[in-house]
């Protein structure tokens, strides 16, 4: 999650390309056949997200303890979530910006098929601060997402719509790469995105379940998912306006996300309702401490299956 207004640092755009699918509609085509059975969708194992965690712990490890824009970290994470997703099928467009004199990148993956005209989006921001290796912000966010994408190629997913998953850079510097993908596309294909879900800080150690309000159904999704499982949820307040979907909204494309909580205080009324102690969510936000061992492990899986349970359901 992105550092507080006062703490941001100067940004500015240069202009970079991108390549956008966009299609159209068959004229005269037959009537569409009755739609198959909405998939089941599958859960995603928490070791496979965490080993995603643990090569990006080592990644900061070698580069300066940290992953932030503009440095050697932030290239190599790039690097390492393109190579899994390249060698499964996946489409991915590398798009480059400049923010604080440091040239920066988002990675966009998209899973072929689908209607391109409905896209469903899931993303999360893979860059870090500067203090730190990142692994709660936004490592469990961007480790859930790629395992999610993975899975779609694993279980050879056909969705009705299209898929496509982004990991946006210099979000701590003011969602610097998100907002420049976004103000990047056209005003047909901003409106060709039913959905943009977004997951920045899904394993905080002393975990809430929050759930975006941003928009009804997406809202609903979530929480249904919530209540199957008997985990009560409630609206996220902490993070509003300061992750990846505020752009997305601000041009008008339905969000919804999930977090856990970064320095607020979690209550004696939500310590009685979700467990854990009185203190701040995530005691190591933004700080040297947020390492693999800065993660609960039950938040960032049952955080990871509702991503999936998100993107399987709007997507069919």
């Amino acid at each position: 999650m992105k550092l507080s207004v006062s703490g941001r640092a100067a940004a500015s755009v240069a202009v970079a390309t991108v390549t956008l699918l966009a299609t159209g509609s068959i004229a005269g085509a037959a009537p569409a056949p009755e739609p198959a059975a909405v998939a089941a969708a599958p859960d995603l194992p928490v070791a496979d997200v965490k080993a995603h965690l643990a090569q990006l712990q080592s990644i900061a490890a070698a580069n300066g303890g940290n992953r932030a824009h503009g440095r050697a970290g932030y290239t190599a994470s790039l690097n390492y979530v393109k190579g899994k997703l390249d060698a499964v099928g996946f489409t991915t467009t590398v798009q480059s910006f400049t923010s604080g004199g440091r040239t920066g990148y988002n990675l966009i993956a998209d899973w072929p098929g689908g209607d391109t005209n409905r896209v469903i989006m899931a993303g999360s921001h893979l860059d870090s601060v500067t203090s730190g290796a990142g692994i709660n912000d936004n490592g469990s966010g961007s480790s859930a997402v790629l395992e999610a994408a993975l899975t779609v190629a694993r279980t050879g997913y056909r969705p009705t719509k299209h898929l496509r998953f982004a990991w946006w850079g210099a979000e701590e510097l003011g969602l610097v790469g998100s907002r420049y993908y976004v103000n990047s596309l056209s005003s047909a294909n901003r409106a060709r995105i039913s959905g943009y879900l977004n997951f920045d800080m899904i394993g905080s150690p002393n975990p809430g379940y929050f759930v975006y309000d941003d928009n009804a159904a997406i809202e609903k999704t979530f929480k249904d998912y919530f209540a199957g499982i008997g985990v009560p949820t409630e609206i996220e307040t902490e993070g509003d306006g300061r992750s990846d979907h505020a752009p997305f909204k601000s041009a008008g494309v339905p969000v919804g996300g999930l977090f856990t909580g970064a320095s607020r205080v979690k209550t004696a009324a939500q310590v009685a309702k979700w467990g854990g102690t009185a203190t701040a969510f995530d005691r190591c936000y933004h700080s040297s401490c947020d390492t693999t061992a800065n993660i609960n492990d039950t938040a960032l899986d049952r955080n990871g299956d509702a991503l999936a349970y998100a993107v399987w359901t709007l997507s069919s």
